[in-house]
């Protein structure tokens, strides 16, 4: 009997895959699509928590195979943007050159998790051939309004010199280098992600997500009900509208906040207050939209302007404070300190009065302490509203108020339009052409792509153009339209671009007709079942859902959902929990371990360091257990492949049992528990070898099977060591009996006062009577003295208690 050296098998495999494929598509069979979310090549290469992710979909990928399906599971790169850029600075290289230089080591490290993926389907968002299709969209999303130019204060990364989504910005920094963010008044380009608010929320509950994921893209978009009520500026022509969730408040209402780049900010301003507010807007326009909200302590300053109430007449003073944010409802609020917690402390803060207008029951006269903010209450203090119930008040008022021609009710999102221009190199270009008669204009799709220009130095400006803008021999150009000397967009898209859409490339990606055929659009789209990290769950996922409704708008696809089913694997982290990265000395590499154990084994800790879902540190010494589990298995089979056995109701039960247990783990993918029902298979079967003199053929080929998903190459040559002469792939997932799971027989502990003398076998549906005398039967020895007591729990113990 050989010994298992899996450096040679899985040597041995990997090319013989390689020469005849698993997963071929012969037509016939169903598809299922399972994706990886694609990496960005990164100069460091793979480390033991990116195998995790791209394990757990191989997994499941050929879990599908053998369930029968023809799977659909691409790689590719997401090489465009930031983090490739950022790199190739670093390096003091071109990001094309670093870029793929960094493809072809990572692509070397995912062949030894030898993953079943199609590589023919392969894309890199860098290839004109793909980011041909990123700028069509942008040309049909501009044809159709969804992409427009505005100039206003944008996130800025004073590292990386470029624009920031909202969505980039983590705690007041660049997502990317974590340098504290600015704010830059710039033209960028836009998409009108806002025209989709209400149909990235609502479609949300077709969705098989986990419900975390779900709760953070509602939240983004934040959808709420309520009025935009008019204030009149005292002694000026001028109105402000605020949106307010709380129009049934308004009597109470006894200030108003403007954000500091409201159009009126700086015009309301009194002499005596001019220098303090523009001190105060220029304060502002540093400082993030993060840090704004999360500032602790309430800034503002008073403009000397005062607004009417329009219910009461009442005047309002009108301040500016940065906590009140341009882009979110119309950049004013009103304030009623009485029922706000924000509101309270701002109005205590600076001695504007309080007025209470909701109570609760009974406490009408009960002097405020702190603001009232209980769900319910009785209206106080609001003339003809005085006793509603504020509940249902709030729900009534907004129709109240239009009617009565003091605004209207409307539904607002906290969702901003997508920032959609970076003053990089590494992007691709924006199609379209600046002309001073016809306005912008689109490259005509039969000049697509329009490709990046090659340039020697490529570095950020830091003056709010990109490095395109330097290259006049491509900047300057033609009007497509009226023939007139023009120039081009020298923005670039964000890395977001080409990874909004990617997935339905890959089921066509030689087409260079259309983004995608109908016929294959609706032969293997949408993705089944996407998996990769949390991290993602509200910008990739949201923009992959944007463009995906607006490609089903225009006919590209005839589905308005991209991923049926999402899973979110955890991090593998250092020690201590910290984050695994080249900076912090904790990365892992999967290289060494690979050569030491083998692919098979490392896969399978991966999947047995704890739940997939979430976080585990890491700990090479765990997959000592598993290479000595796959040896004990090699042994187990090698051993009784060519023994006659005839198998026992033992085997045949515990056979069934397994299917049973590892298809129920799996499916709810609980895959440490699957790794480690097998070891405890494995050992039952062991156990039983020894009794019985072997394990019959049928139960090992069932074993081999539910194991080749996780360790492909060992289960692949124990296979035809069991006489198989295809791939272990092209047989068929196991099923299980439930009448063949049910026991016969139980064997269970006979005590005496509590302590074990023997264990006796029995019918299960053994009588207490029937059980008692039989354990007794076996230790009539051990009974000595008085019997007091004869205790039988079912199909556990039998316990005689002696006096």
């Amino acid at each position: 009997m050989a010994s298992y050296n899996h450096s040679a098998i899985e040597k041995k495999w990997r090319e013989n895959w390689k020469e005849s494929p698993i997963n071929v598509n012969d037509g016939k069979k169903p598809k299922y699509y399972c994706l990886d979310m694609f990496p960005y090549p990164s100069g460091s290469g793979l480390h033991v928590g990116h195998w995790r992710g791209y394990v757990i979909s191989d997994v499941w990928s050929r879990y599908q195979i053998l369930k029968g399906h023809y799977v659909i599971h691409p790689m590719g790169w997401d090489a465009f943007g930031l983090p490739a850029e950022n790199y190739a600075i670093k390096m003091g290289v071109h990001p094309s050159k670093s870029t793929a230089e960094n493809v072809n080591n990572i692509k070397r490290q995912m062949g030894e998790i030898s993953a079943v993926y199609d590589w023919d389907m392969e894309v890199n968002t860098t290839d004109p051939e793909f980011y041909k299709w990123t700028q069509w969209i942008f040309v049909q999303m501009f044809k159709k309004g969804l992409a427009y130019e505005k100039e206003f204060p944008i996130n800025w990364c004073p590292s990386c010199k470029t624009g920031l989504a909202n969505e980039e910005v983590v705690n007041g920094c660049c997502e990317r280098c974590a340098t504290p963010v600015t704010k830059k008044n710039l033209r960028q380009w836009m998409l009108k992600i806002t025209e989709y608010a209400d149909r990235l929320l609502n479609d949300l509950d077709q969705l098989d997500w986990p419900e975390k994921v779900k709760k953070m893209q509602a939240d983004w978009i934040g959808k709420s009900y309520g009025a935009e009520v008019d204030f009149k500026v005292e002694d000026r022509d001028d109105t402000i509208t605020v949106y307010t969730t709380r129009p049934d408040t308004l009597y109470g209402a006894t200030f108003m906040v403007l954000a500091p780049e409201h159009a009126l900010a700086a015009q309301l301003s009194t002499p005596e207050n001019k220098k303090a507010v523009d001190q105060y807007i220029y304060d502002a326009s540093m400082k993030s939209n993060v840090d704004r909200l999360q500032d602790k302590e309430k800034t503002g300053v008073f403009t000397g302007s005062y607004a009417l109430n329009p219910l009461s007449g009442a005047k309002v003073p009108i301040w500016l404070s940065d906590y009140v944010l341009a882009d979110y409802g119309t950049g004013a609020i009103m304030c009623v300190p009485a029922h706000d917690e924000r509101d309270f402390e701002f109005a205590t803060k600076f001695e504007i009065p309080i007025i209470q207008v909701i109570a609760k029951a009974g406490e009408e006269i009960k002097p405020l302490t702190e603001p009232y903010t209980e769900a319910n209450g009785i209206m106080i203090n609001s003339s003809e509203w005085d006793g509603l119930e504020s509940a249902v008040l709030k729900k009534e008022a907004p129709a109240m108020i239009e009617k009565r021609g003091l605004g209207r009710k409307t539904e607002n999102f906290k969702l901003r339009d997508w920032v959609f221009s970076r003053q990089r190199y590494w992007g691709e270009p924006i199609p379209i052409i600046h002309c001073p008669h016809c306005g912008n204009v689109p490259v005509p799709e039969d000049q697509l792509p329009l490709t990046l220009p090659k340039v020697e130095t490529y570095q950020p400006t830091g003056t709010g153009e990109s490095p395109l803008a330097d290259i006049d021999e491509w900047v300057n150009t033609t009007c497509p339209e009226c023939g007139a000397p023009a120039k081009r967009e020298t923005n670039t898209m964000p890395q977001w671009a080409g990874s909004s859409w990617y997935f339905l490339r890959y089921v066509d990606s030689h087409n260079n007709k259309e983004l995608v055929s109908k016929e294959k659009a609706q032969q293997y789209l949408p993705v089944d079942m996407y998996i990769g990290g949390v991290e993602h769950a509200v910008l990739h996922l949201l923009y992959s859902r944007f463009y995906t409704k607006f490609l089903n708008d225009i006919g590209v696809v005839d589905f308005n959902e991209p991923f049926v089913k999402l899973f979110n694997q955890g991090m593998i982290t250092g020690k201590n929990g910290i984050k695994m990265s080249k900076s912090k000395g904790n990365v892992v590499s999967p290289d060494e371990l690979v050569r030491d154990y083998g692919c098979d084994a490392l896969r399978m800790y991966e999947l047995f360091v704890g739940p997939p879902e979430l976080d585990a540190e890491w700990d090479d010494r765990g997959i000592e257990g598993v290479s000595r589990f796959l040896n004990r298995f090699w042994n187990l089979v090698t051993e009784n492949a060519g023994k006659q056995v005839e198998p026992t109701k033992e085997m045949i039960r515990l056979r069934h049992k397994m299917v049973f247990d590892i298809e129920q783990r799996f499916n709810q993918f609980n895959l440490n528990t699957v790794i480690s029902g097998f070891m405890e298979y494995n050992n039952k079967f062991i156990d039983l070898a020894k009794k019985t003199g072997g394990i019959d053929k049928e139960t090992l080929e069932t074993f081999v099977i539910l194991l080749a998903p996780f360790a492909p190459h060992i289960t692949e040559e124990l296979w035809r060591q069991l006489g198989g002469t295809d791939t272990v792939f092209h047989g068929t997932w196991p099923k299980w009996d439930e009448e063949a799971m049910k026991e016969d027989e139980i064997e269970i502990a006979v005590q005496v006062n509590g302590k074990t003398r023997a264990v006796v076998t029995l019918p299960v549906d053994v009588s207490k009577e029937a059980a008692i005398e039989a354990g007794k039967a076996l230790i009539p020895d051990k009974i000595t003295g008085t019997i007091i007591k004869e205790i039988y729990v079912p199909r556990k113990i039998i316990n005689i208690v002696c006096k």
